[in-house]
């Protein structure tokens, strides 16, 4: 029986060694704040790249009629003054700058237009960001056991895995567009140059946008996917929530001690005002209050509270120093627990407490 019951205890404790650091709890709010700082953060990049690809086929197919119509008159006005013109130095630094300038207007609005798209969708989904983390050098990343680790490492299977399915289900929707246009693939070859331009670069968008589609849905699934594993990385134990409890909030003892020491010098605080109230209402031997009253006052105001011991030692400072202690049960169940030191009495409590102030008044006047 007693074996049985030191097996138990062993599988117990080991049970709690075991699951001590394993990671179930949520991320805090600032191991978060701390990992974006450091840049790390839920973001697909398929999400980038497919808005990329979508804005610029869109924008391509948008001002694609205005590109082709000045590249041709580029093309023209070269080759057409190829028989015609000198070649020196000079001349060929005309021709390509002319060359730049019509690459700029075709391409510049194109890459404008990614360059727009692109840093809003990153805003969107980690939003604004600015760290210096992740320029570091990180050695760690040049280590050849590290790098194999990595490359074996669940992560990378994952990617894998998503890429090997990216592949086969665009292959698939590429083989299916090629399937549907093979009747209009040999009209390339019988139409005027221009027409057949017109429809390989219609074509080649058509499929473009399909495959974006599918781009977009795969892209969804992946942030989605991002978004959970950023969320699993960042887990905490027990163990570590504490600590960070401790390292925010302070050590509990610690800030028991600092609460120590303050409620001790409002103890002597209190005491020091004791001697300047007007007369102490006590109960009489569980509770005691004191109160003080001058003409400045809007009311009488509570210098000091206590209850057993605390309410002997206020009822022995005020005899010490000749300030009038009164009993009254009613009154001082009533200001006890409603009226907190420093402050002003309660408009209900006027009556009771003037006609002890009148009294005391007029005891000091008799005695005087």
């Amino acid at each position: 029986m007693h074996l049985f019951k030191d097996c138990r205890y062993k599988l117990d404790t080991f049970d709690l060694q075991l699951f001590a650091g394993e990671k179930t709890e949520d991320a805090t709010p600032k191991r978060k704040e701390e990992a974006k700082q450091k840049g790390q953060v839920a973001k697909s990049t398929d999400m980038s790249a497919v808005f990329v690809m979508m804005a610029a086929f869109y924008t391509l197919k948008l001002l694609g009629s205005g590109v082709y119509t000045e590249l041709a008159d580029c093309m023209t006005g070269i080759f057409s003054g190829l028989t015609t013109t000198d070649f020196t130095i000079n001349s060929v630094h005309i021709l390509f700058l002319k060359l730049a300038l019509v690459f700029l207007n075709t391409s510049l609005p194109i890459l404008l237009v990614i360059l727009v798209v692109s840093i809003a969708v990153n805003y969107m989904q980690v939003g604004f960001i600015f760290s210096t983390n992740v320029l570091m050098p990180d050695f760690n990343k040049i280590n050849p056991l590290s790098g194999f680790q990595r490359l074996f490492s669940k992560r990378s299977l994952v990617e894998l895995g998503k890429a090997i399915f990216k592949v086969s289900i665009i292959g698939y929707f590429i083989y299916r567009f090629a399937v549907i246009q093979t009747s209009d693939i040999p009209k390339l070859i019988s139409m005027e140059l221009i027409d057949s331009l017109k429809l390989a670069g219609s074509l080649t968008i058509d499929l473009a946008f399909q495959i974006i589609s599918v781009m977009m849905v795969l892209a969804a699934f992946d942030y989605f996917y991002q978004w959970w594993e950023h969320n699993q990385s960042l887990k905490m134990s027990k163990q570590e929530i504490k600590e960070e409890f401790k390292q925010t909030e302070g050590n509990p003892q610690i800030k028991g001690k600092i609460k120590e020491k303050q409620r001790a010098i409002a103890m002597r605080r209190m005491m020091q005002e004791i001697p300047k109230a007007d007369v102490v209402v006590t109960n009489p031997t569980h509770l005691a209050i004191a109160l003080k009253y001058d003409k400045n006052m809007s009311a009488p105001v509570v210098v000091a509270k206590g209850q057993d011991f605390l309410a002997e030692r206020i009822k022995q400072i005020a005899k010490e120093n000749k300030v009038a202690v009164v009993e009254n049960k009613p009154l001082a169940r009533a200001l006890y627990p409603v009226v907190e030191i420093g402050n002003v009495i309660p408009p209900e409590l006027y009556q009771a407490v003037a006609e002890v102030l009148a009294y005391v008044y007029r005891l000091k006047k008799r005695l005087s």
